[in-house]
Formats: structure tokens, C-alpha cells, sequence
């Protein structure tokens, strides 16, 4: 056991406070989904997880910190839940069934080693949780609500769609693993293909949460953008597909940027603005020969094409010399291969840069004439840039505004503030 430091009671007491939601931010999910494979559903594995935190909380403070503190949560989240399973089994009508998964995990034999296979679990619950038997809706929600922790609420904003919707899918998405039997395994090779679009897009949802958050006082959670990573890493081992390289590259892309995102205040840094000194080169340059590797195999997609345009960023050594030119193109492309409003935008942000603002600022209007953005705090922001690069303060103001009703996240309302408190001065 690694023991707490000599302190004083209140301090050590506050340490060790730390010290487990520390624990909790860096192992929860792992720990859930080792939990998930181990007991076989969703809701006992979340239960189980809240009551090895509790008895961590309880029993820590005198015995110390365990030096495998994740190892202990498993151990002590399963015991819990066979004592619970065989409680309830004096009530339930499948008692025979119930006995005998409880035996089954208190078996030494079904693997005593805590850390085996915990790296993977969480691409297994990937997996899971992006069986071709769920809707695509429900795979979504449920991964990012199971596999990474985000709220129900931040789901759904990242969605544009009510948090009830959101609960309501990821509850019929449990049932229907439950009632289906869905095994929690990584498919075997002949079933990979098929089965990762949907992978692809969870991982990348996930990063998205992680490099820009959709609420909360930081823009970035780096818990989730390196998880992210982690679990692109994985699946290229497992299937170095073209699209699987390309979404780790354009991942690495946009990580190698984190650094230079946000001042020291916490404030948003745009990309024009920011020191290029700060960008990892090290990521910039082994995401690059991913992206060039995912290209030359001519079977690459929106992933690979959305990391080359990522590339051209990383490879511009200032802001004025990006090639918008060949962003366009590759845009043009992007359009073709999954088009809608949200790509429409940002090529019309990058119109925007080569053709001058007003080209931009048409194209934004076109997209939400159609209504189809209107919610999108982000478009509003993107018309509000154009119109002040215009000297439109009217209409910049306006549109900045509406921006600042539909921002949660908190450096991006002080940023759009600051951009309504210049046009008013």
C-alpha cells in the first residue's frame, strides 16, 4: 500500500480526497468497462463501480492508497456485486441463472490477474456498444455515455437534440445488449470491416469532446482527447485500415496543437493568432506519414481527407502563408464523400480566407437560410467573423449575440464577449 504523507488530519483528510478523484478521472471508465466484461451488464457494472469508490473512500484513509489502486476498484466493485447478486437471488424467479454467474465470478480461475486485458477492455466496449444490432443514434449515445463519461447532457448538446431523446436511447440500447445476448468482444477479423465506420466515429466523437468541449469552464479535456488517441492506437494495431490511420492522424493533427490553443488565462487562442513554436512537431510529423500512407492506398475517406486539410494547417509556417487553395479543394471533396451543414460551414470558412469575406459570409447565409444550423452556435460565430472582417458591425454584433445564446462552453463566452465589447466600442 502506498501510504498518505504525514499531515495533519484535515489536510491528510483533503489529500486523500484528491487523491481518489484523481483516481476517479483517470480510471473510472477503464475500471467500468473491465466491470461491464466481468458482470455481464451495463447497470450492476455502474453500480458496482459507485459502491468500490465508496468503499475506497471508507477504507484508504487507514490502510493507504493501494499502489494498484485501479486493480483494487476491479477487485473490490466485483466482490460487492456477487454479494449483492446473491442477495437478490432469494427474490428473483432465475435463481438458478443467478448463482451461477455469481460462482462464475468468484471463481479465482476467471482471471486473477486484475490488469489482464484491462488496456483492451475499452475497445471491447467500443465494440459493444457499436453492435450492428443498435441504431447508429443509440451507438453513439452510448458510448460516449458508457465508454467515456460524458453526461447525458453533454451528449445531447454535442448532438443538437433533447436529453430526454438522448436517455431514452441509451436505456434501449442496454436492454437490447441484455436481451440480445451482445457479446463483449473485440469481432473477429472477418467481422472488423463491417463493423468500423461505426468504431471510427465514436473514437473521433470521443476526441471531439476532449479537444473542444461542448460545456464546462475549460475548452479542453485532455482525459478524453488522450483516451481518444489511445484507443486509435489500438484499433490501428488491431486493423490498419487506410480510414483507421487517417483518424489517428487527423487526431494527432489536431492535438499537436493543444499547447498554443489557450493562454495562460484559460482564454481561446484562434488559429490564425496562435505560436506555431508551441505545436508538437514531433505528433505533426508521424500524424503527416500517416495521412501520406492512408492516401497512397487510394482506399482512404472522410477521415483521411479531413487530416490531409489538417496537414496543410500543421505545414504552414505562418498563419498568412496557409494554402486555402488546396483547403478548398480538399473541402470540395470532403463535400462529396459526406456532405452536410456542418462541412458546408467550414468550407465556407475557408472560402472565406481565399476568396475574402464576403464569398464566406454568402455561403454562411445559404446555410442557415435553410434553417439547417440555426442552433449552431459556431455558424453564428463563423457569420459574425465574417461581417466584422467586412466592417459590418451591425450584423457582426447580431450574429455574435446569437452566438453567445447558444455557447456553453465558458472561454468561448468570454471570447464571443470580447468580440461584442469591440464593435460596441
Amino acid at each position: 500500500m502506498g501510504k498518505i504523507g504525514a499531515a495533519s488530519p484535515p489536510a491528510r483528510a483533503l489529500d486523500l480526497r484528491q487523491r481518489v478523484d484523481e483516481i476517479y478521472r483517470a480510471e473510472s471508465r477503464r475500471v467500468l468497462a473491465t466491470l461491464i466484461r466481468q458482470l455481464g451488464d451495463f447497470d450492476v457494472a455502474e453500480e458496482a463501480l459507485h459502491e468500490a469508490f465508496v468503499a475506497a473512500v471508507e477504507a484508504w484513509p487507514g490502510q493507504g492508497v493501494p499502489d494498484n489502486p485501479r486493480a483494487w476498484l476491479i477487485t473490490t466493485g466485483r466482490n460487492k456485486a456477487i454479494d449483492r447478486l446473491r442477495r437478490r437471488a432469494k427474490w428473483d424467479a432465475d435463481v438458478e441463472d443467478v448463482d451461477a454467474l455469481a460462482e462464475s465470478l468468484a471463481d479465482p480461475a476467471s482471471g486473477a490477474d486484475e490488469n489482464e486485458g484491462v488496456e483492451d477492455d475499452r475497445l471491447r466496449l467500443v465494440f459493444t456498444c457499436c453492435h450492428p444490432a443498435l441504431a447508429e443514434e443509440a451507438q453513439v449515445a452510448l458510448t460516449l455515455r458508457e465508454v467515456c463519461g460524458l453526461t447525458t447532457e453533454e451528449i445531447a448538446h454535442a448532438h443538437l437534440v433533447p436529453a430526454p431523446t438522448v436517455a431514452q436511447r441509451i436505456v434501449r440500447a442496454k436492454s437490447k445488449i441484455r436481451d440480445a445476448r451482445i457479446p463483449y468482444e473485440v469481432p473477429g477479423r472477418g467481422e472488423l470491416a463491417g463493423r468500423l465506420d461505426s468504431v471510427l466515429r465514436v473514437i473521433y466523437l470521443v476526441f471531439n469532446e476532449g479537444y473542444y468541449a461542448s460545456s464546462g469552464e475549460s475548452l479542453t479535456r485532455v482525459d478524453l482527447s488522450g483516451e481518444a488517441i489511445r484507443l486509435g492506437r489500438l484499433l490501428v494495431e488491431l486493423l490498419p485500415e487506410p480510414e483507421a490511420l487517417g483518424l489517428l492522424a487527423l487526431m494527432q493533427l489536431h492535438e499537436s496543437r493543444r499547447a498554443a490553443r489557450t493562454s495562460e488565462g484559460g482564454d481561446i487562442v484562434l488559429l490564425p493568432e496562435q505560436d506555431r513554436t508551441l505545436w508538437d512537431r514531433a505528433q505533426i510529423e508521424e500524424a503527416t506519414r500517416l495521412v501520406d500512407g492512408a492516401i497512397a492506398s487510394r482506399r482512404f475517406g472522410p477521415y483521411t481527407v479531413q487530416a490531409a486539410i489538417a496537414a496543410v494547417h500543421a505545414q504552414a509556417p505562418t498563419a498568412e502563408l496557409t494554402d486555402w487553395a488546396e483547403i478548398v479543394a480538399l473541402y470540395d471533396v470532403l463535400m462529396e464523400m459526406t456532405p452536410g451543414p456542418v462541412v458546408e460551414l467550414n468550407r465556407a470558412v475557408a472560402l472565406s480566407m481565399r476568396d475574402g469575406p464576403k464569398a464566406g459570409a454568402e455561403a454562411v447565409e445559404a446555410i442557415l437560410a435553410r434553417g439547417e444550423l440555426d442552433g449552431y452556435h459556431l455558424a453564428h460565430a463563423a457569420r459574425g467573423d465574417m461581417y466584422r472582417r467586412l466592417g459590418d458591425a451591425v450584423q457582426a454584433r447580431a450574429s455574435y449575440e446569437r452566438a453567445l445564446t447558444l455557447a456553453r462552453q465558458a472561454s468561448e463566452r468570454r471570447f464571443l464577449e470580447r468580440r461584442i465589447a469591440e464593435l460596441a466600442g
